[in-house]
């Protein structure tokens, strides 16, 4: 993972130009610092790379699910052929 770089002497004559004192301005520039080094940063390549495995595991489940509406249409058509074939014969016998 990654940190981000802090430039906290411009944080801390940003705070002061706005009219913070000092001691208040290093002391939030300090917290910042520390919560960004001890922060774990993704990044987009981190991502990526974690995302890869489920992204294929997904392109997997589509082609199954693809093959099981295939296959389920497949038995759908023979039932009703099975069904419609047993009305025509009892209408005959009958």
């Amino acid at each position: 993972m990654n940190t981000i770089a802090l430039d906290t002497l411009k944080i801390v004559k940003s705070l002061q130009a706005s009219g913070m004192p000092a001691n208040q301005a290093e002391a939030v520039a300090a917290v910042m610092r520390e919560s960004t080094e001890s922060a774990d940063l993704v990044t987009r390549k981190d991502l990526q790379i974690e995302l890869a495995p489920i992204k294929a595991d997904m392109t997997l489940l589509r082609q199954e699910l693809i093959q099981l509406e295939q296959r389920m249409t497949i038995k759908l058509g023979t039932m009703l052929t099975i069904a419609v074939g047993a009305i025509v014969a009892l209408t005959k016998l009958l």
